[in-house]
């Protein structure tokens, strides 16, 4: 990988070499996996069920987005919506709500990592 890539998906927050280990270190892979996550539609399936006040399809979202940021250790997404999955789970949703800006920034953060 080269490094400025490297160090921009690091900057991001995500673990590339952790990543990396868990796609056998195929970095084509990993990085086929890394353009999918940029289509992904379960950060906007969130942004609408939270804004509607859906917690059900709220925590679905979040579940999903939470498990995809897992496997491609994306660590500070992974921990924003870890929270919000927990709070969401218990039905509370104005917790969940106030952790929606940590999601937004992290999920900023990795795309305009990705995009570059």
């Amino acid at each position: 990988m080269e490094k400025d890539r490297y160090d921009r998906l690091t900057a991001a927050g995500i673990q590339v070499e952790e990543a990396l280990g868990r796609f056998m270190n195929n970095e084509m892979l990993f990085n086929r996996f890394l353009e999918k996550f940029a289509d992904d539609a379960n950060y906007s399936l969130l942004k609408t069920a939270m804004a509607e006040g859906d917690a059900k399809g709220a925590f679905e979202a979040a579940h999903t987005l939470k498990g995809v940021a897992g496997n491609l250790s994306l660590e500070r997404l992974y921990r924003a919506v870890e929270k919000q999955t927990e709070f969401l789970r218990d039905g509370r949703m104005d917790q969940a709500s106030a952790v929606m800006p940590e999601v937004d920034a992290a999920y900023a953060e990795v795309t305009a990592a990705l995009k570059k």
